[in-house]
Protein backbone atom coordinates (compact mmCIF):
# COMPACT_ATOMS: atom_id res chain seq x y z
CA UNK A 1 0.00 0.00 0.00
CA UNK A 2 1.38 3.40 -0.92
CA UNK A 3 1.72 6.08 1.76
CA UNK A 4 -0.98 8.74 2.07
CA UNK A 5 1.57 11.52 1.49
CA UNK A 6 4.70 11.25 -0.64
CA UNK A 7 7.22 13.91 -1.64
CA UNK A 8 7.61 13.96 -5.42
CA UNK A 9 11.06 15.05 -6.56
CA UNK A 10 11.66 15.91 -10.22
CA UNK A 11 14.86 14.67 -11.89
CA UNK A 12 16.30 14.98 -15.35
CA UNK A 13 16.57 11.24 -15.97
CA UNK A 14 18.57 10.39 -12.82
CA UNK A 15 15.88 9.48 -10.27
CA UNK A 16 17.20 5.94 -9.74
CA UNK A 17 20.82 7.09 -9.40
CA UNK A 18 19.77 9.75 -6.86
CA UNK A 19 17.62 7.30 -4.89
CA UNK A 20 20.50 4.81 -4.73
CA UNK A 21 22.85 7.54 -3.49
CA UNK A 22 20.41 8.62 -0.76
CA UNK A 23 19.87 5.00 0.33
CA UNK A 24 23.63 4.48 0.57
CA UNK A 25 24.23 7.76 2.40
CA UNK A 26 21.43 8.05 4.96
CA UNK A 27 20.08 5.51 7.47
CA UNK A 28 16.45 4.41 7.19
CA UNK A 29 16.62 5.09 3.46
CA UNK A 30 15.74 2.56 0.78
CA UNK A 31 15.06 2.21 -2.90
CA UNK A 32 11.73 0.62 -3.74
CA UNK A 33 10.02 -0.12 -7.02
CA UNK A 34 10.82 1.46 -10.34
CA UNK A 35 8.12 2.03 -12.91
CA UNK A 36 8.79 2.18 -16.61
CA UNK A 37 6.91 4.45 -18.96
CA UNK A 38 4.14 2.56 -20.79
CA UNK A 39 4.53 4.96 -23.74
CA UNK A 40 6.62 7.86 -24.97
CA UNK A 41 6.39 11.08 -22.99
CA UNK A 42 7.82 14.60 -23.46
CA UNK A 43 11.25 13.86 -21.96
CA UNK A 44 11.50 10.12 -22.49
CA UNK A 45 10.53 7.01 -24.34
CA UNK A 46 8.48 3.95 -23.69
CA UNK A 47 10.33 1.52 -21.41
CA UNK A 48 12.55 4.10 -19.71
CA UNK A 49 12.35 4.49 -15.95
CA UNK A 50 9.63 7.03 -15.30
CA UNK A 51 9.41 6.93 -11.49
CA UNK A 52 11.25 5.43 -8.53
CA UNK A 53 9.79 4.85 -5.07
CA UNK A 54 12.32 5.53 -2.31
CA UNK A 55 12.63 6.73 1.25
CA UNK A 56 15.08 9.23 2.71
CA UNK A 57 15.50 9.02 6.48
CA UNK A 58 12.09 7.34 6.65
CA UNK A 59 10.34 9.95 4.46
CA UNK A 60 8.53 8.44 1.46
CA UNK A 61 9.55 9.97 -1.85
CA UNK A 62 8.84 9.47 -5.52
CA UNK A 63 11.56 10.32 -8.01
CA UNK A 64 10.05 11.44 -11.32
CA UNK A 65 12.24 11.50 -14.41
CA UNK A 66 10.46 14.52 -15.84
CA UNK A 67 13.30 16.06 -17.80
CA UNK A 68 15.11 19.40 -17.52
CA UNK A 69 12.06 21.69 -17.36
CA UNK A 70 11.90 22.05 -13.56
CA UNK A 71 15.23 22.06 -11.71
CA UNK A 72 15.40 21.91 -7.91
CA UNK A 73 15.65 25.20 -6.00
CA UNK A 74 16.36 26.24 -2.43
CA UNK A 75 12.59 26.54 -1.97
CA UNK A 76 12.67 22.84 -1.03
CA UNK A 77 15.34 21.14 1.04
CA UNK A 78 15.80 18.20 3.33
CA UNK A 79 16.90 19.31 6.78
CA UNK A 80 18.93 16.58 8.45
CA UNK A 81 19.44 16.91 12.21
CA UNK A 82 22.83 15.58 13.28
CA UNK A 83 23.95 14.57 16.75
CA UNK A 84 27.66 15.40 16.58
CA UNK A 85 30.43 16.75 14.36
CA UNK A 86 31.31 13.32 12.98
CA UNK A 87 27.76 12.79 11.71
CA UNK A 88 27.63 16.34 10.37
CA UNK A 89 30.91 15.82 8.52
CA UNK A 90 29.88 12.40 7.18
CA UNK A 91 26.67 13.66 5.54
CA UNK A 92 28.18 16.92 4.34
CA UNK A 93 31.18 15.17 2.80
CA UNK A 94 29.06 12.47 1.16
CA UNK A 95 26.93 15.06 -0.59
CA UNK A 96 29.95 17.07 -1.73
CA UNK A 97 32.00 14.02 -2.76
CA UNK A 98 29.01 12.79 -4.76
CA UNK A 99 29.36 15.86 -6.98
CA UNK A 100 27.55 18.42 -4.85
CA UNK A 101 28.36 21.99 -3.90
CA UNK A 102 28.49 23.75 -0.57
CA UNK A 103 26.52 26.82 0.31
CA UNK A 104 26.15 28.89 3.48
CA UNK A 105 24.90 28.15 7.00
CA UNK A 106 24.89 24.36 6.73
CA UNK A 107 23.27 24.18 3.30
CA UNK A 108 24.66 22.12 0.45
CA UNK A 109 23.37 20.85 -2.86
CA UNK A 110 23.75 17.34 -4.24
CA UNK A 111 24.82 16.72 -7.84
CA UNK A 112 21.18 16.60 -8.96
CA UNK A 113 20.54 20.05 -7.51
CA UNK A 114 18.53 18.92 -4.47
CA UNK A 115 19.22 21.09 -1.43
CA UNK A 116 20.16 19.75 1.98
CA UNK A 117 20.51 21.45 5.35
CA UNK A 118 22.95 19.48 7.48
CA UNK A 119 21.96 20.91 10.85
CA UNK A 120 23.54 19.87 14.13
CA UNK A 121 21.07 19.74 17.01
CA UNK A 122 23.64 21.78 18.95
CA UNK A 123 23.14 24.64 16.49
CA UNK A 124 19.37 24.64 16.93
CA UNK A 125 19.78 24.61 20.71
CA UNK A 126 22.32 27.44 20.53
CA UNK A 127 20.19 29.80 18.43
CA UNK A 128 17.24 29.11 20.76
CA UNK A 129 19.39 29.71 23.86
CA UNK A 130 17.47 31.38 26.72
CA UNK A 131 20.17 34.06 26.91
CA UNK A 132 19.46 36.32 23.91
CA UNK A 133 23.08 37.47 23.75
CA UNK A 134 24.35 33.88 23.57
CA UNK A 135 21.77 33.04 20.89
CA UNK A 136 22.83 36.11 18.90
CA UNK A 137 26.52 35.15 19.10
CA UNK A 138 25.73 31.60 17.94
CA UNK A 139 23.61 32.93 15.09
CA UNK A 140 26.35 35.34 14.02
CA UNK A 141 28.90 32.50 14.08
CA UNK A 142 26.61 30.32 11.94
CA UNK A 143 26.19 33.12 9.39
CA UNK A 144 29.96 32.97 8.71
CA UNK A 145 30.02 29.19 8.11
CA UNK A 146 29.45 26.86 5.21
CA UNK A 147 29.49 23.48 7.02
CA UNK A 148 28.50 23.96 10.65
CA UNK A 149 31.35 23.69 13.16
CA UNK A 150 29.78 22.61 16.45
CA UNK A 151 32.82 23.56 18.55
CA UNK A 152 32.76 27.10 17.11
CA UNK A 153 29.03 27.38 17.80
CA UNK A 154 29.53 26.23 21.39
CA UNK A 155 32.41 28.69 21.81
CA UNK A 156 30.18 31.50 20.52
CA UNK A 157 27.51 30.60 23.05
CA UNK A 158 30.09 30.79 25.85
CA UNK A 159 31.22 34.18 24.56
Amino acid sequence: MSPKNTICLWYDGAALEAAEFYAKTFPNSTVGKTYRAPGDYPSGEEGQILTVDFTVLGIPCLGLNGGPAFPHTEAFSFQVATDDQAETDRYWNAILEGGGTESACGWCKDKWGLNWQITPRALMQAIAHPDPAAAKRAFAAMMEMTKIDIAAIEAAVRG
